[in-house]
């Protein structure tokens, strides 16, 4: 809550498996350096993922896992964006109207980016107009990984926004009920991929049983 308050920009990342493998990729691509940069110039890193968690212990480094999702409903349904300006980056055209219904009296504006934003220099300096005009305490960037960590970066180096950004990932769709969560003895055990996956198996096959085992072997490697 202290960084809301001032009159500077700064952001939070939540690091999962993803994230990860987008840090170290087997190619290095013009986002990866980007990604980096975005990375080390957060405020704050917290874990998202209980299987980061796990692997980080077996080399010795205690992580506490603070799951993005958790900590976006945990501040809208606390009270903490109560009297506060919120600024959501990303979603469609009833988002705010179906968070506004299920936590009345917030104070929502919103941007809604045109895809690709990492190959549009004119739709990331509307972002940081956005931001920089709305000057909101929170903002909220839900257009993924790593699309948010950048177009953060970009807010915080132009030196003209204020508050604080939190990349939050499908967070607001799990809080307004168009998506689902893992139940909790899942998330316990570390299976909320697998949940996920029979979920929107078409979308996230490829990330789950191609791309992500690939986090064992950096592990391995100490990547």
């Amino acid at each position: 809550m202290a960084l809301s308050a001032r009159d500077s920009f700064s952001y939070v990342v939540t690091p999962n498996v993803d994230h990860v493998l987008l840090l170290n990729p087997k190619r290095a691509e013009d986002s990866t350096a980007r990604f980096r940069d975005a990375y080390s110039a957060a405020a704050m890193r917290l874990c998202d993922s209980r299987i980061l968690q796990k692997l980080a212990r077996f080399r010795g480094v205690r992580l506490d896992v603070v799951p993005g999702s958790d900590l976006t409903a945990h501040l809208f349904a606390s009270g903490a964006f109560k009297g506060r300006k919120i600024a959501i980056v990303g979603g469609d055209e009833t988002m705010v109207a179906d968070l506004v219904d299920r936590f009345p009296g917030s104070t929502l504006v919103q941007h809604r980016p045109p895809m690709g934003v990492l190959q549009n220099a004119a739709a990331i300096e509307e972002i940081v107009a956005f931001v920089a005009h709305e000057r909101a305490d929170f903002i909220l960037f839900a257009i993924g990984a790593p699309q948010s960590e950048i177009v953060a970066l970009a807010c915080r180096q132009a030196g003209t926004c204020r508050g604080v950004g939190l990349c939050i990932g499908a967070s607001i769709e799990f809080i307004i009920g168009r998506k689902r969560r893992a139940p909790a003895w899942m998330q316990r055990l570390s299976l909320e991929w697998a949940y996920r996956l029979l979920s929107e198996p078409r979308r996230l096959w490829r990330r789950y049983l191609l791309t992500g085992p690939r986090i064992f072997l950096l592990a391995v490697r100490g990547g």
